[in-house]
Formats: structure tokens, C-alpha cells, sequence
């Protein structure tokens, strides 16, 4: 591939939005999405980027960003800069093909699409193994996780106090959900601990 490939590529797959920024710089913005396509100054690199969400609302999720760099991802990378978390790929130009580098721009698409969320769902379901492995650690039931959980909420240690009962219902109905999804998956061990 080279750069005149890259740029019939890119009014391809983005007719007008695929604007040349200065010479070996791209960026398509559209209303859901800016993509960055880069070449070094040897034109030896290509590098692909799409901003997904501050780096301050992605720090929570870095264990599940990583985890997902490594299973997930295939040819798209999550990466931190200036403040920013970034779908980011990088290949050398070289042997790169057209058609490797059009996967690539839909994976980087799907990862800004995807924004935080299946890294919080991932988080969420993480902390909801922990509390069913404290649960039954302590030797409750999923009845009385329940109502642990539900008393926390009224009594504001968890959710906000100005939380109208219908609310708490509602969010007590997603616990019972996520907890009977995911309650017969933890086993117990007998040394105490438990095994997922």
C-alpha cells in the first residue's frame, strides 16, 4: 500500500468526509465519529486513530481495556494519550493491504461505537462475582443477599436517599436478575473460600 492507495481507500469507504488534512494526514468526521489517519514522515508507518472517551471516565476500566487489548481488539489497540482514550492502529505501510487496513478502520469503528460500555458491563459483572463470593463465603443465600443489598439501598449506603421506592425497585430488580444470573456459576469451596 502506499499513499495514493491510502487515499483512494479512504474516499472509498468515506467519499467527501475523507478529508487530506496536509500532505500524509487524513481525518473523516462525521456526526458519530472523527478518524485520524497518519503517516510518518518516511512514509514507512501508518497509524489510524479514533478518540472514544477522556481518560479521566476510562481510568475506572483500564484492567478491562487491557484485558481486551489482548482477547478482543485483533488489530485495534485501546491506548492513552494526552489526556484521551484512543482506538489506535499502527502498521508499517509497506505490507500493509488494503483490505487489512479497511478491517481495521471498522474495528477501530466498532471500538468507538462500543465507547466504555462493554468494559463497564465486564467491571459490573466482575464486582457482582465479588459480592456473591463474599455472600456465600459468609454462608447466605441468594434471598439473603437480596435483602442485604435491598436494606443498603433504603438506607442510602448504596444508590442516593432521595431515591423514590419505585426506583429502588426497579434497581433491586436488576441486582436480582444479575445475582440469579450469576449466583449458580460460583461454586462454594469447602476451604472456605469460593471458585469460580
Amino acid at each position: 500500500m502506499n499513499s495514493e492507495d491510502l487515499r483512494t481507500t479512504l474516499t472509498e469507504l468515506f467519499g467527501s468526509a475523507a478529508q487530506e488534512l496536509a500532505a500524509n494526514s487524513w481525518q473523516i468526521e462525521t456526526h458519530s465519529f472523527r478518524l485520524l489517519v497518519l503517516l510518518s514522515d518516511d512514509h514507512s508507518w501508518l497509524r489510524a486513530l479514533v478518540p472514544i472517551a477522556s481518560a479521566q471516565e476510562a481510568r475506572p476500566f483500564l484492567e478491562q481495556l487491557l484485558e481486551a487489548n489482548f482477547d478482543v481488539t485483533q488489530e485495534a489497540r485501546y491506548a492513552l494519550h494526552q489526556e484521551v482514550l484512543w482506538g489506535v492502529f499502527q502498521h508499517s505501510l509497506h505490507d500493509l493491504t488494503i483490505e487489512d487496513f479497511s478491517n481495521a478502520v471498522a474495528r477501530l469503528l466498532t471500538l468507538h461505537q462500543q465507547g466504555l460500555s462493554q468494559s463497564f458491563n465486564q467491571f459490573v459483572e466482575k464486582r457482582i462475582r465479588q459480592i456473591v463470593q463474599a455472600a456465600k463465603r459468609q454462608g447466605q443465600s441468594l434471598e439473603t443477599t437480596l435483602q442485604t443489598l435491598d436494606r443498603f439501598y433504603q438506607e442510602g449506603l448504596m444508590g442516593e436517599l432521595t431515591q423514590s421506592s419505585d426506583s429502588r425497585e426497579q434497581v433491586m430488580a436488576v441486582w436480582q436478575r444479575q445475582l440469579e444470573k450469576i449466583w449458580h456459576e460460583v461454586e462454594s469451596d469447602p476451604s472456605g473460600g469460593t471458585m469460580t
